[in-house]
Formats: C-alpha cells, structure tokens, sequence
C-alpha cells in the first residue's frame, strides 16, 4: 500500500467532494486518534474537507464500543475518546488534520468539566410499526364483501308451540305483558252462565268483497266495509274474520273442532268479538268460498273473485253468552267483549281437515275466569 504523502490523488481526497456524512466523520476521527493505519486517516481527511464543502466522504471503520457502555445504553454505542494533543506545524498535514478533526468534535459535543474522555453514541433506529391495511374492513373470502351481521331471534315472535309458545308470550316483548299479568284474558271455559233477556244482536251483514291472508297465524279474511253489529246500544264494524283449530272456546268443559272469530270495532277502538263454534258436519258454503281464495304464498292477500254474503256464517239461532276478555293472540289486550253464539255451525270433514293441515294446533290454552260475570241470553 503507497504512504498517503506519495499518493498522486491525495490533495483530491482530502478536498474533493466525495459523499459522507457525520457519523462516518466521527468514526474515521476515532480511528485516526487511536492510531489506525494511514488509509483510513486519509479517508477521515477526506471527510473533513468534504464536510467543509457540504459534502460527505465514505465510511471508515468504527472502533469497538466500550463494552460496559454498550451494556449500560441498550441499543446504543459508546466509544471514549482520548484528549487531543496540541496542534503542530502547519507544514505538517496529518497535524492539521488532527487539529480540525478536534475543533469539529469539540464544537459538536464539548468534554465535560473534569477533562474526561468525550462520549459518543451511535443509536439504533427503532424498528417501524407494522400498520394494518386501511380500508374498510371486509370479511369473507373472495369477493370483499361485508359479512352480513348473525341475525338475533326476533323477540316479537310469537307461536302455539315451542319456546314461543303460550307461555312465553308474556317475556317475549314489553306489549306483550299482558298474555302473562292480566285478569281478564280469553279464551274461558263457559259454565254457569247468569240467564238474562238480553237483546239480540243485530247484525248487519250483507254481500261483500273480502281478501283472503295467511299471516301465518292463521287463515283471516278481509271484509270491505258496510257491515257491522249493534249489541248494547253501540255499533261495532266488521273489520275481519278469521279460523282456529280447536275451537279455543269452550262450552261446559266441551271443545269444538274449529272456532270462527267475527272482529268487529266501534268509533272509540273498542273491539267486540263473534264467535262461531263449528262442529263437524254437513259442508259450510260460506266457509269453502274463503278457502276456495286461499294465497299461494304467506302474508299475500289474495282478492277474492266474487262476494261473499257473510250472514251465511251465523247459526240460525241467535242465543249467546257474553263477558268481557282479551285478544286470544298477542299483545291479549284487554277490555274485549266477547259473544259467544250458543250453537255451534257446522263443517264437512273435508273442510276441516284442509284448515288442519295448514294449521294443525293454533288455539291459545283457557284462562282463568276469575271471578267475571257471564250473561246467558234466554
């Protein structure tokens, strides 16, 4: 290897314009000050003159860090540098650039009071977090598309079996209390009732229009309006019709095969209830109409093709018993009267067994009567 002093491109290294930056410039002054070789403080001249010109020199080989520094500062290195002699002649160029080389370390970092060794660190660059794609979040394997959210039970459902049935309606949601805590629910079983004159109901019935729905309950038709009853000097409208199996009422302990539930409303929202009994029998003309409009499909209303003379449904004869009681579905409001024709109507077999095989079991079980009065019509 040539001495730096006979070298052709020494002036070029030590003041040309070779990139460096300052932590190569600390490390090739530590490797001069301890006695390196020759190569390297030419490399460190050549740092400083390019650090005076803005520029950078290549890197030089650090020293070994201190080991008890190392250890004390983690990730860091501590190297300890010895005091700087005094500068010495200017026709000496190593000289001078020991002399620089001190200035520049001084003026970055001074020695501490006590004329110790001065301490430089060299920290290690912390590793970068590692960050979550932004975006929205997708889910699924393909397509990116939003996992649809699990569906929770739907609280308001209700049903005549199972973990909806009857007696759970009460818990299954607030407006529902009532099928659990009230007093006056429906259906009783009718017995001792208190015969009285009581005027007939008048009903007012006349061919109408209806839709047949299965809102999957029941079979219920629709009735346009027009019809109405009158039963205690009020008037209540007909609003809809609708089947059970069995009846849900009964008479002295006896369960019909089918009930009929006439819903009617007057101008204040009272509700008032006719109820059909049916037994099996002869066919029921009236009652194959509706089932001659049954939907194909569930909670579609299908428009019947011609009216129905809805007096055909009622018994010839007028006798009832009357009380007051609930809605025998959900939410079982109270505050219902109910009028229960005394002898039943009949249905064929055939009728009977169309209804069971939509609706085998749809019938709420009997109530307490609690005490209620029960009028008897003579």
């Amino acid at each position: 290897m040539q001495h730096p002093a006979d070298s052709p491109c020494r002036a070029r290294k030590l003041f040309g314009k070779c990139p460096s930056g300052w932590r190569r410039l600390v490390l090739a002054a530590v490797a001069v000050l301890h006695g390196a070789p020759l190569q390297a403080a030419e490399a460190a001249a050549a740092a400083s003159a390019g650090a005076a010109r803005g520029a950078h020199a290549a890197p030089a080989k650090r020293a070994d860090p201190t080991p008890d520094r190392a250890a004390a500062a983690g990730s860091s290195v501590a190297v300890a540098v010895a005091p700087l002699p005094a500068p010495a002649s200017d026709a000496d160029p190593m000289e001078r650039l020991r002399q620089r080389l001190s200035e520049r370390l001084t003026t970055a970092k001074p020695a501490d009071s006590a004329g110790g060794a001065l301490e430089v660190r060299v920290l290690a660059k912390a590793p970068a977090k590692a960050h979550a794609p932004k975006g929205p979040a997708m889910s699924g394997a393909s397509h990116g598309k939003r996992q649809a959210p699990a569906h929770a039970a739907d609280a308001s459902h209700w049903s005549y079996s199972g973990p909806a049935g009857p007696q759970t309606w009460g818990g299954l949601k607030p407006d529902f209390a009532l099928c659990a805590n009230g007093q006056r629910q429906s259906p009783i079983d009718i017995h001792g009732g208190l015969p009285v004159q009581l005027e007939p109901v008048q009903f007012n019935y006349k061919a109408s229009r209806f839709g047949v729905v299965d809102n999957g309950h029941t079979v219920q038709a629709n009735v346009a309006a027009g019809n109405f009853i009158e039963v205690g000097g009020r008037r209540f409208e007909l609003k809809q019709f609708h089947f059970h199996r069995p009846s849900e009422e009964r008479i002295d302990g006896r369960q019909f095969e089918m009930s009929l539930h006439l819903v009617h409303q007057d101008d204040r929202g009272r509700l008032a209830v006719v109820a059909l009994l049916m037994d099996r029998g002869s066919a029921h003309p009236a009652v194959q109409k509706v089932w001659n409009s049954l939907p194909l499909e569930k909670q579609e209303e299908l428009p019947a093709r011609t009216p129905l003379e809805l007096a055909d449904l009622l018994p010839d004869d007028p006798s009832y018993y009357t009380y007051m009681g609930s809605l025998t579905t959900p939410p079982c409001s109270e505050g219902v009267q109910w009028i229960v024709m005394r002898h039943p109507v009949s249905a064929s077999s055939a009728q009977i067994e169309l209804f069971a095989r939509l609706y085998p079991m749809n019938a709420r079980p009997l109530q307490q009567v609690a005490g209620r009065r029960i009028l008897q019509s003579q």
